[in-house]
Protein backbone atom coordinates (compact mmCIF):
# COMPACT_ATOMS: atom_id res chain seq x y z
CA UNK A 1 0.00 0.00 0.00
CA UNK A 2 1.67 3.14 -0.97
CA UNK A 3 1.60 6.24 1.52
CA UNK A 4 -0.32 9.74 0.65
CA UNK A 5 2.18 12.25 0.54
CA UNK A 6 1.29 16.08 0.06
CA UNK A 7 2.43 17.28 -2.99
CA UNK A 8 5.37 19.39 -0.97
CA UNK A 9 7.16 15.85 -0.23
CA UNK A 10 7.72 13.47 -3.16
CA UNK A 11 8.50 9.89 -2.24
CA UNK A 12 9.69 7.67 -4.81
CA UNK A 13 11.11 3.96 -5.06
CA UNK A 14 13.28 3.21 -7.70
CA UNK A 15 13.84 -0.65 -7.66
CA UNK A 16 16.04 -0.56 -3.91
CA UNK A 17 16.37 2.78 -3.88
CA UNK A 18 14.34 4.98 -2.84
CA UNK A 19 14.23 9.01 -3.61
CA UNK A 20 12.48 11.53 -1.65
CA UNK A 21 12.21 15.28 -2.57
CA UNK A 22 11.58 18.43 -0.71
CA UNK A 23 9.15 19.97 -3.31
CA UNK A 24 8.56 23.54 -2.73
CA UNK A 25 10.89 25.03 -4.67
CA UNK A 26 9.04 28.70 -5.08
CA UNK A 27 9.75 28.95 -1.05
CA UNK A 28 13.60 27.66 -1.52
CA UNK A 29 12.12 24.41 0.00
CA UNK A 30 11.40 25.86 3.56
CA UNK A 31 9.66 22.83 5.25
CA UNK A 32 6.15 23.17 6.64
CA UNK A 33 4.93 20.42 9.51
CA UNK A 34 3.12 18.78 6.73
CA UNK A 35 5.89 18.27 4.87
CA UNK A 36 8.07 16.87 8.32
CA UNK A 37 5.35 14.69 9.05
CA UNK A 38 5.44 13.59 5.32
CA UNK A 39 9.10 13.07 5.45
CA UNK A 40 8.86 11.03 8.99
CA UNK A 41 6.37 8.75 7.54
CA UNK A 42 8.14 8.15 4.13
CA UNK A 43 11.47 7.37 6.64
CA UNK A 44 9.52 4.79 8.51
CA UNK A 45 8.16 2.86 5.56
CA UNK A 46 11.59 3.02 4.04
CA UNK A 47 13.09 1.09 7.23
CA UNK A 48 10.47 -1.11 7.37
CA UNK A 49 10.97 -1.94 3.17
CA UNK A 50 13.13 -5.27 3.09
CA UNK A 51 13.12 -4.17 -0.93
CA UNK A 52 14.32 -0.91 -0.05
CA UNK A 53 18.11 -0.92 0.67
CA UNK A 54 19.50 2.92 0.46
CA UNK A 55 17.83 6.37 0.07
CA UNK A 56 18.73 9.20 -1.62
CA UNK A 57 17.49 12.90 -0.53
CA UNK A 58 16.99 15.60 -2.42
CA UNK A 59 15.28 19.39 -3.18
CA UNK A 60 13.33 20.23 -6.16
CA UNK A 61 15.15 22.73 -8.85
CA UNK A 62 18.45 23.95 -8.44
CA UNK A 63 18.15 26.55 -5.92
CA UNK A 64 18.11 25.07 -2.87
CA UNK A 65 17.86 21.75 -0.87
CA UNK A 66 16.49 23.31 2.00
CA UNK A 67 16.48 26.63 3.05
CA UNK A 68 14.83 25.43 6.98
CA UNK A 69 11.65 25.92 8.69
CA UNK A 70 8.98 28.25 7.06
CA UNK A 71 9.22 31.20 9.24
CA UNK A 72 5.75 32.15 8.15
CA UNK A 73 4.72 28.91 10.28
CA UNK A 74 7.62 29.20 13.02
CA UNK A 75 7.36 32.98 13.90
CA UNK A 76 3.77 32.17 15.66
CA UNK A 77 5.38 28.98 17.68
CA UNK A 78 8.32 31.84 18.76
CA UNK A 79 6.61 34.05 20.02
CA UNK A 80 4.77 31.64 22.42
CA UNK A 81 8.32 30.58 23.38
CA UNK A 82 7.93 27.39 21.82
CA UNK A 83 10.90 25.78 21.30
CA UNK A 84 10.92 23.57 17.41
CA UNK A 85 12.23 20.13 16.58
CA UNK A 86 11.41 16.88 17.63
CA UNK A 87 9.38 15.66 20.68
CA UNK A 88 11.36 12.56 21.80
CA UNK A 89 14.79 14.74 23.14
CA UNK A 90 16.86 11.85 22.36
CA UNK A 91 15.94 12.15 18.50
CA UNK A 92 16.79 14.25 15.68
CA UNK A 93 16.63 13.81 11.93
CA UNK A 94 17.24 10.19 11.01
CA UNK A 95 19.41 9.46 14.27
CA UNK A 96 17.33 5.75 14.09
CA UNK A 97 17.80 5.34 10.17
CA UNK A 98 20.35 2.47 10.12
CA UNK A 99 20.10 2.23 6.28
CA UNK A 100 22.03 4.43 4.23
CA UNK A 101 20.96 7.73 3.42
CA UNK A 102 22.87 9.84 0.40
CA UNK A 103 22.06 13.57 0.08
CA UNK A 104 21.94 15.32 -3.17
CA UNK A 105 22.72 19.12 -2.31
CA UNK A 106 21.35 21.44 -5.25
CA UNK A 107 21.69 25.18 -4.00
CA UNK A 108 20.98 26.13 -0.58
CA UNK A 109 21.63 23.26 1.87
CA UNK A 110 21.15 26.11 4.95
CA UNK A 111 19.36 26.14 8.57
CA UNK A 112 17.02 23.39 9.03
CA UNK A 113 18.35 21.88 5.81
CA UNK A 114 21.70 21.74 6.84
CA UNK A 115 20.87 19.83 9.72
CA UNK A 116 19.28 17.28 7.74
CA UNK A 117 22.36 16.95 5.71
CA UNK A 118 24.10 16.45 8.69
CA UNK A 119 21.86 13.31 9.49
CA UNK A 120 22.74 11.89 6.14
CA UNK A 121 25.91 9.68 5.40
CA UNK A 122 27.23 10.16 1.85
CA UNK A 123 26.57 14.15 0.51
CA UNK A 124 27.19 14.70 -3.01
CA UNK A 125 26.81 18.57 -3.89
CA UNK A 126 26.38 20.54 -7.24
CA UNK A 127 28.94 23.48 -7.59
CA UNK A 128 26.74 26.22 -7.02
CA UNK A 129 25.61 24.57 -3.51
CA UNK A 130 26.04 26.86 -0.22
CA UNK A 131 25.52 25.61 3.42
CA UNK A 132 25.33 27.17 6.42
CA UNK A 133 23.79 27.67 9.80
CA UNK A 134 22.97 31.46 10.57
CA UNK A 135 20.33 30.88 13.27
CA UNK A 136 22.71 33.36 15.45
CA UNK A 137 21.82 35.89 13.18
CA UNK A 138 18.19 35.65 13.94
CA UNK A 139 18.29 35.11 17.85
CA UNK A 140 18.12 31.73 17.43
CA UNK A 141 20.60 28.44 17.48
CA UNK A 142 20.17 25.46 15.18
CA UNK A 143 18.58 22.66 17.80
CA UNK A 144 18.00 20.30 15.45
CA UNK A 145 21.23 17.92 16.45
CA UNK A 146 24.07 20.15 14.68
CA UNK A 147 25.66 21.18 18.76
CA UNK A 148 26.14 17.89 18.74
CA UNK A 149 26.72 16.39 14.85
CA UNK A 150 28.76 19.13 13.08
CA UNK A 151 32.10 19.34 16.28
CA UNK A 152 32.53 15.42 15.09
CA UNK A 153 32.06 15.86 11.11
CA UNK A 154 34.26 18.62 10.70
CA UNK A 155 36.79 20.70 12.79
CA UNK A 156 35.88 22.48 16.19
CA UNK A 157 37.06 25.91 14.59
CA UNK A 158 35.47 25.45 11.57
CA UNK A 159 32.17 24.11 13.08
CA UNK A 160 32.61 26.84 15.85
CA UNK A 161 32.84 29.54 12.70
CA UNK A 162 29.94 28.44 11.36
CA UNK A 163 27.79 28.20 14.46
CA UNK A 164 28.82 31.60 16.09
CA UNK A 165 29.32 34.28 12.65
CA UNK A 166 26.34 32.63 11.20
CA UNK A 167 27.95 32.60 7.79
CA UNK A 168 28.14 30.33 4.58
CA UNK A 169 30.10 28.26 3.08
CA UNK A 170 30.55 27.59 -0.70
CA UNK A 171 30.81 24.26 -2.21
CA UNK A 172 34.29 23.85 -2.39
CA UNK A 173 35.24 24.80 1.31
CA UNK A 174 32.56 22.46 1.87
CA UNK A 175 34.70 20.14 0.64
CA UNK A 176 38.04 21.05 1.15
CA UNK A 177 36.83 20.00 5.34
CA UNK A 178 35.50 17.23 4.51
CA UNK A 179 31.28 17.82 5.10
CA UNK A 180 30.82 17.26 1.48
CA UNK A 181 31.87 13.98 -0.12
CA UNK A 182 32.06 15.00 -3.61
CA UNK A 183 31.23 17.97 -5.95
CA UNK A 184 29.60 17.69 -9.55
CA UNK A 185 28.15 19.92 -11.99
CA UNK A 186 24.33 20.84 -11.38
CA UNK A 187 23.29 18.67 -14.26
CA UNK A 188 25.00 15.46 -13.08
CA UNK A 189 23.88 15.48 -9.27
CA UNK A 190 21.07 12.68 -9.67
CA UNK A 191 22.95 10.75 -12.10
CA UNK A 192 26.20 10.52 -9.53
CA UNK A 193 23.66 10.21 -6.18
CA UNK A 194 21.71 7.24 -7.95
CA UNK A 195 25.30 5.84 -9.07
CA UNK A 196 26.81 5.62 -5.31
CA UNK A 197 23.23 4.27 -4.48
CA UNK A 198 23.53 1.81 -6.74
CA UNK A 199 27.34 1.36 -5.80
CA UNK A 200 26.00 0.26 -2.09
CA UNK A 201 22.98 -1.79 -3.22
CA UNK A 202 25.85 -3.96 -4.81
CA UNK A 203 27.13 -5.13 -1.30
CA UNK A 204 25.33 -6.98 1.07
CA UNK A 205 22.29 -5.06 2.88
CA UNK A 206 22.96 -6.89 6.12
CA UNK A 207 26.26 -5.80 6.19
CA UNK A 208 25.44 -2.20 5.49
CA UNK A 209 22.70 -1.90 7.50
CA UNK A 210 25.16 -3.52 10.52
CA UNK A 211 28.07 -1.07 9.51
CA UNK A 212 26.07 1.93 9.68
CA UNK A 213 24.36 0.41 12.91
CA UNK A 214 27.53 0.25 14.83
CA UNK A 215 29.13 3.57 13.53
CA UNK A 216 25.64 5.34 14.85
CA UNK A 217 25.23 3.73 17.82
CA UNK A 218 28.79 4.14 18.97
CA UNK A 219 28.56 7.74 19.17
CA UNK A 220 26.31 7.53 21.95
CA UNK A 221 24.44 11.05 20.81
CA UNK A 222 21.55 10.82 23.09
CA UNK A 223 23.22 12.79 26.41
CA UNK A 224 24.12 15.73 23.84
CA UNK A 225 21.01 15.81 22.11
CA UNK A 226 18.95 15.77 25.46
CA UNK A 227 21.41 18.84 26.63
CA UNK A 228 20.92 20.70 23.29
CA UNK A 229 17.18 20.47 23.66
CA UNK A 230 17.33 21.82 27.00
CA UNK A 231 19.94 24.64 26.73
CA UNK A 232 18.00 25.69 23.46
CA UNK A 233 14.95 26.75 25.11
CA UNK A 234 16.10 29.66 26.84
CA UNK A 235 17.26 30.63 23.34
CA UNK A 236 13.73 30.16 22.05
CA UNK A 237 11.99 32.06 25.04
CA UNK A 238 13.42 35.05 24.68
CA UNK A 239 12.78 38.31 23.48
CA UNK A 240 15.62 38.30 20.51
CA UNK A 241 14.37 34.98 18.97
CA UNK A 242 11.00 36.59 18.71
CA UNK A 243 12.66 39.73 17.63
CA UNK A 244 15.36 38.39 14.98
CA UNK A 245 12.63 36.27 12.40
CA UNK A 246 10.20 39.20 13.03
CA UNK A 247 13.00 41.57 11.60
CA UNK A 248 13.50 39.24 8.62
CA UNK A 249 10.48 39.28 7.22
CA UNK A 250 10.15 42.89 7.42
CA UNK A 251 13.69 43.18 6.07
CA UNK A 252 15.59 45.33 8.93
CA UNK A 253 18.15 44.84 10.93
CA UNK A 254 17.06 43.13 14.38
CA UNK A 255 17.71 44.61 17.47
CA UNK A 256 19.08 42.10 19.87
CA UNK A 257 19.03 42.71 23.80
CA UNK A 258 20.25 39.36 25.03
CA UNK A 259 17.23 39.09 26.76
Amino acid sequence: MSLQMPETFKYEKRGKIAIMTVNRPDAMNAFTEEMLSAMDAAFEDFQKDDDLWVAILTGAGDKSFCSGMDLGEAIPKLNAGEQMGYEDHTKRPFSDVFKPIITAVNGFCIAGGMEFMQGTDIRIAAEHATFGLGEVRFGLVPAGGTHVRLPRQIPWAVAMELLLTGENLDAKRAYDIGLINKIVPKEELMEEAMKLAEKICMNSPLAVRTAKEIAVRQASLEAGFVLEKALAARVFGSHDAQEGPKAFMERRKPNFTGK
